[in-house]
């Protein structure tokens, strides 16, 4: 009678081995060593004659199975009746024992690897594309016109001011120039002009400008920072104060009025 093989690809002997124990549905912990052997040697000459390269790993293993089976036909010694320590003893002596630790083993991690690699698949099911930039998305919220500077900067800048003025020796008065509020805030947006849209707190002041004149530069300052047509911010910490128009220089004269200050 012809025997025909269907071989398939297995990692290695305990591969074959596991392979064989659930075909003939047998049990792990009681391997029918005689039927398994037999069936393992016949896989292995069926691989030479399909003149298929075998590893050593499958040659140490039919040896081991040899080995075994050779250990289970020997007679065994008389039963004799122990405490359960040496029935442990007993089941340590199966030559069976450390084949089917390594099977259970081996099949714990294969059932991993099969659990990982469904995952795998699963996984590579499922498309992803790169985040989008949701900037424009974002509600807009207005510009402060002050921010990073607070009132104690510039009142700062106004006490150093004030203080450089402390020792200039005034010898008279002649006459009290008035200045109001409107006519500084018109001065100080033809310097911004010459000046390109921006200018330095401390070129608003010289060493003849009066106490009054020094408030009223200052209150024109704010004035525009509050109407929103300069911005005031440093640089660095107790460095001078820039001031810069917040639109075009050229703008700012005909898009201002100054009827609502009430200076």
């Amino acid at each position: 009678m012809k025997v025909t093989y269907k071989l398939e690809a297995f990692e290695g002997p305990l591969d074959l081995l596991l392979h064989l124990i659930d075909k003939n549905e047998l049990d792990i912990y009681n391997i029918p060593v005689k039927e398994i052997t037999d069936q393992y040697l016949a896989y292995v000459q069926a691989m030479q004659e399909l003149e298929l390269e075998i590893t050593s790993e499958f040659l140490v293993m039919a040896a081991t199975l040899l080995s075994i089976k050779s250990k289970m036909l020997l007679p065994k010694p008389p039963v004799i009746e122990f405490d359960e320590y040496f029935d442990d003893m007993e089941d340590e002596l199966d030559p069976r024992a450390e084949l089917v630790a390594k099977l259970i083993e081996y099949r714990k991690y294969k059932s991993i690897a099969d659990m990982l690699r469904d995952k795998e698949v699963e996984r590579s099911l499922v498309y992803t594309r790169e985040p989008e930039d949701l900037t424009p998305f974002l509600p807009h919220v207005q510009e402060n016109p002050v921010e990073g500077l607070d009132v104690a900067d510039l009142l700062f800048a106004f006490q150093r001011t004030l203080r450089k003025l402390v020792n200039r020796n005034i010898v008279t008065r002649i006459r009290r120039d008035e200045i109001s509020v409107k006519e500084r805030i018109r001065e100080v947006i033809d310097l911004l002009k010459v000046k390109g849209g921006k200018l330095l707190f401390s070129k608003l002041f010289d060493y003849e400008m009066t106490r009054e004149e020094i408030v009223v530069t200052f209150l024109a300052i704010l004035e525009l920072m509050k109407m929103k047509k300069v911005v005031c911010y440093q640089y660095q910490l107790f460095e001078d104060i820039v001031i810069q128009a917040k639109e075009e220089v050229s703008d700012i004269d005909t898009q201002f009025s100054t009827d609502e200050i009430d200076y």
